[in-house]
C-alpha cells in the first residue's frame, strides 16, 4: 500500500512539474510586448512611428526604409504594395527581445505635404538624425542599430552618426543613376540608352529640359533636384566612412538589387560581413516559387525570410 500510494505521489509530483513548465512555456511564448506611438519632428516634418519592445535596456533597430511613400509597417498608399514586411519584422524581432521603431516616411504623412517641395535625399537622412537623437538622449535602450533597406542603406549611411551597429538590407553598390539605367536596360535596352542620356544632362546641367516622354515617370519635373541630389552619392565611398560594425544582408531572389551590389559594398567596407539571403527577395519575403515573387509585394501572406531574422538577432546580440 505505501508503494502504491508513493507510486500515486510520484506521478502526481510529476504532473505537477510538467503543468508548471507548461504555463512557464507559454509564459515566455507571450511575452508582452509594450508599444508606442511617438512622432518626432524634423522642424515641420512630422515622423509619426511606432516603437515596440520587450523590455527597455535592450538593442534598439531603427528602420530606414526605401523609396516611395513607405509607411511603418511598409506599404505604399495608393499603390497596389501592400507587404507589410516592415511589421512582419517588427513582430519577428520583438519576440527575440530586441526593440524596434518604425515610422511613416516623410512622404508617406499627409501632413507633410506642404513642406515636401525641393526635399532632397538628405533631408531623409536628417530625419534619421533627429530620430536618433531622440532614443539617445531618452537613453532607455542598450544600443542603437539602424537597419536600411533598399535606398534607406545610403539614407542610413548619411546618418551614421551616434550609433553602435549599421545593417545595410538590399542595398545598392553603386550611385543611382546606374542603379535606374541598369533597370530600365535590362528590359528595354533602347530606352536604358535613353536613360543614360536624360542623366548626363542632369549631370552637366542641374535638369533636363527634354525629357523622354516614355521616361516621365523617373524624370518629370518635380523629380529632377531629388535625383540630381542623390546621383551625387556613391554607396561604396559612404561605407568606407562607417567605424561601427556593418551587416550586408542581400537575398537571391531580389528583383531589383544584385548580388553585386552587396560584394560592392563589402570591398569597400572596413568593418563589413556579407551574408547572401537564399530564398528573400526585395520584400524580404521567402520565395518558393518564381512567380511568387512579384505577387509578394501586394499581399501579406507571404511571410518574411526566417534566415533574414536570425542573421540579424545574430549581429545585434553578439
Amino acid at each position: 500500500m505505501l508503494v502504491e500510494n508513493f507510486i500515486k505521489l510520484n506521478n502526481m509530483n510529476k504532473l505537477i512539474t510538467h503543468i508548471i513548465i507548461s504555463i512557464f512555456g507559454i509564459s515566455i511564448a507571450v511575452a508582452q510586448i509594450n508599444s508606442e506611438e511617438i512622432t518626432i519632428y524634423n522642424q515641420q516634418i512630422e515622423l509619426p512611428g511606432t516603437l515596440t519592445y520587450q523590455q527597455e535596456k535592450t538593442p534598439l533597430i531603427i528602420w530606414v526604409h526605401g523609396s516611395g511613400n513607405v509607411d511603418r509597417n511598409g506599404n505604399q498608399e495608393g499603390t497596389p504594395v501592400k507587404a507589410n514586411y516592415i511589421k512582419q519584422f517588427r513582430d519577428a524581432i520583438n519576440k527575440e527581445n530586441i526593440a524596434f521603431f518604425s515610422f511613416d516616411k516623410r512622404t508617406a504623412n499627409k501632413n507633410n505635404k506642404d513642406f515636401l517641395n525641393g526635399t532632397l535625399i538628405t533631408d531623409f537622412a536628417l530625419d534619421i538624425n533627429e530620430i536618433v537623437h531622440h532614443f539617445k538622449k531618452e537613453n532607455r535602450f542598450s544600443e542603437i542599430i539602424l537597419a536600411g533597406h533598399s535606398q534607406g542603406s545610403l539614407i542610413a549611411m548619411l546618418a551614421i552618426n551616434d550609433v553602435d551597429k549599421y545593417i545595410s538590407i538590399a542595398g545598392a553598390g553603386e550611385s543611382v543613376d546606374k542603379v535606374i539605367i541598369d533597370q530600365i536596360g535590362k528590359n528595354n535596352p533602347t530606352l536604358g540608352e535613353a536613360a543614360q542620356e536624360q542623366f548626363d544632362s542632369l549631370r552637366i546641367h542641374g535638369k533636363i529640359t527634354a525629357i523622354n516622354p516614355f521616361l516621365i515617370s523617373v524624370f518629370a519635373k518635380q523629380n529632377q533636384a531629388f535625383l540630381y541630389s542623390w546621383m551625387q552619392i556613391n554607396p561604396t565611398e559612404e561605407i568606407k566612412k562607417i567605424k561601427v560594425p556593418v551587416l550586408i544582408l542581400q537575398g537571391n531572389k531580389d528583383l531589383q538589387v544584385k548580388m553585386e551590389d552587396a560584394t560592392n559594398l563589402l570591398s569597400a567596407s572596413k568593418n563589413g560581413e556579407l551574408v547572401s539571403i537564399g530564398g528573400m527577395n526585395h520584400v524580404l519575403k521567402n520565395i518558393e516559387k518564381e512567380e511568387d515573387n512579384m505577387k509578394s509585394y501586394f499581399s501579406d501572406e507571404y511571410q518574411i525570410s526566417e534566415k533574414l531574422i536570425e542573421t540579424v538577432v545574430q549581429f545585434v546580440k553578439k
